[in-house]
């Protein structure tokens, strides 16, 4: 009996034996076929994301060689327009010598003005200014990063004329229509309103009011300007740093002093951007030109009559 019992107990763990083998194989089996499955899960998820990754990197790239052939483009028109501008010389925009005498003391006066800065010449400018106790108008685009703003609070607190030029610069975006132009001057009044504490009215138009890239016609967006209470700027001596080609100091230092012999009120346009060395190479030398020719060098102020291309006040009463 007790044989009987030791048989059927040894027949009993035999088949538990082979019930725990066929259970390890099934799981083994099971293993086999899922981790194969669940790693070709994770390279799908880990390509998929290289792709996304990868579609990222050329759209990125994309867009900096759209914004790269944009600013090209942005350049040759400013070029072409500075060209056309200078080409006429606009005789109808310059007072004569007679109306200033009467308005003032007849000294000429020299209005030095920036254009397109905050950049990283901005701080050299400032200085040399300051160093020639020279007093000068700033024409800034909207900049965020942290050396722009404090860029903008400085040229206030130095006693400088702070101007608007758009927020974008792009002829593109701000000349589309009324509205996209009162969007760019709304984002930059509260940009330098936030960094300076000033509500700035004084304007230059990208490309001058004279400009022949507009979608519609200047004479829309200087109505807006009228209504809003802000005096625009254009000038009737220009630098010629403005062009693609790298003018030397020497160059541009020509190109202000004979046209300045030439107004009893100059509007000198230079450019406060980083593509442009040799202007801020050329500060110095200038101002002590000008100091020779017993100039008065003033910054622009809301009682400076403009210099404008398209007259502001003849579209007032329209």
């Amino acid at each position: 009996m007790e044989q009987i019992n030791d048989k059927n107990e040894e027949l009993e763990r035999r088949k538990k034996r082979v019930k725990n083998l066929k259970h390890a194989i099934i799981i083994t089996l099971i293993g086999v076929i899922l981790i194969p499955i669940i790693m070709c899960i994770c390279l799908l998820i880990k390509v998929s994301t290289m792709q996304k990754q990868i579609d990222q990197l050329y759209e990125m790239r994309e867009n900096i060689q759209k914004e790269e052939q944009l600013a090209q483009e942005e350049a040759k028109k400013r070029e072409q327009i500075e060209a056309e501008i200078l080409a006429s010389r606009l005789p109808e925009t310059t007072e004569t010598d007679e109306a200033v005498e009467q308005e003032g003391d007849g000294r000429k006066k020299v209005y030095l003005t920036f254009d397109d800065g905050p950049s990283t010449g901005t701080e050299e400018i400032l200085a040399i200014l300051r160093q020639y106790n020279v007093k000068a108008t700033f024409f800034v685009v909207g900049k965020e990063d942290e050396y722009s703003m404090e860029m903008y609070e400085k040229i206030v607190e130095e006693g400088h004329t702070l101007g608007m030029h758009s927020y974008s610069h792009q002829y593109s975006t701000i000349y589309q229509s009324v509205e996209d132009f009162a969007k760019d001057i709304e984002r930059l009044e509260k940009l330098l309103k936030e960094a300076t504490g000033e509500d700035v009215k004084l304007f230059r138009f990208p490309g001058g009011s004279s400009n022949l890239v507009s979608n519609i016609g200047m004479q829309e967006f200087i109505k807006y300007l009228n209504d809003e209470g802000i005096t625009y700027f254009d000038w009737n001596v220009s630098s010629g740093d403005a062009t693609s080609k790298s003018l030397e100091p020497e160059a541009l230092i020509q190109n202000v002093i004979q046209d300045v012999g030439i107004y009893r009120n100059s509007v000198v346009l230079m450019h406060d951007a980083v593509d442009k060395p040799n202007t801020v190479e050329a500060l110095p030398m200038l101002l002590e030109e000008l100091q020779k020719m017993d100039v008065d060098i003033l910054p622009i102020t809301e009682d400076v009559k403009p210099i404008q291309h398209i007259k502001a006040d003849e579209l007032e009463n329209k």
